[in-house]
């Protein structure tokens, strides 16, 4: 399949595909019926409008993934749609794991392309919960206070990463351990790094 509309780097990201080639074929297809852009972000296919990013696909191990970018705003008056993790924000996604599942939502998955792009034309912007609204756990706010440099990188980082860490740090349910986990990381925050840089 070659038009141009297809990008190449997409072409070889499904021919070195190792698991779901097919269901991302199919995908494929649908996602540039469309007026979205393809190109290949994060070493995925992901569609664009008008330089906005609306979908993304995604390989896992039991499914491959459509992803919305701003899928919390999307109706999804068929039920279909889930948040990739419990802190997932705006992101939401549709798992397949076959073609005959996609082949079956064909119509859905256009309208809900249809509304995506509308939203994106629209300019609507998912309202994002503030770093500033999060708790911090106890230990960080006490480590924080204690070393001002640590603070400053803290406060440095991008909104995304400085959740990353709260999260990490206030999922651990015993105090000893959330301790642990701040001390762990700091190297990590004075460096500038997020959670799962390396």
């Amino acid at each position: 399949m070659t038009s141009a509309k297809t990008n190449p780097k997409v072409d070889a990201f499904i021919d070195g595909a190792k698991k779901w080639k097919e269901e991302f074929k199919k995908l494929r297809l649908i996602l540039l019926d469309s007026d979205l852009t393809e190109e290949f972000k994060w070493h995925q296919p992901c569609y664009t409008f008008q330089g906005k990013n609306v979908a993304v696909l995604g390989a896992m191990k039991e499914s491959c993934v459509l992803a919305f970018f701003k899928g919390a705003l999307l109706k999804d008056v068929h039920g279909v749609l889930t948040a990739p993790g419990k802190n997932s924000q705006s992101t939401r996604w549709i798992k397949f794991a076959s073609v005959r599942e996609i082949a079956e939502m064909k119509s859905i998955l256009k309208a809900y392309i249809r509304e995506a792009i509308e939203i994106e034309r629209s300019g609507l912007k998912v309202k994002l919960r503030k770093t500033s609204d999060l708790k911090f756990p106890e230990e960080f706010e006490t480590l924080l206070d204690e070393f001002p440099d640590f603070r400053a990188a803290f406060d440095r980082l991008t909104p995304g990463r400085q959740r990353g860490y709260i999260y990490h740090f206030s999922s651990a349910k015993q105090s000893k351990t959330r301790e642990s986990r701040v001390l762990k990381c700091m190297p990590k925050i004075l460096r500038g790094m997020g959670l799962l840089d390396k």
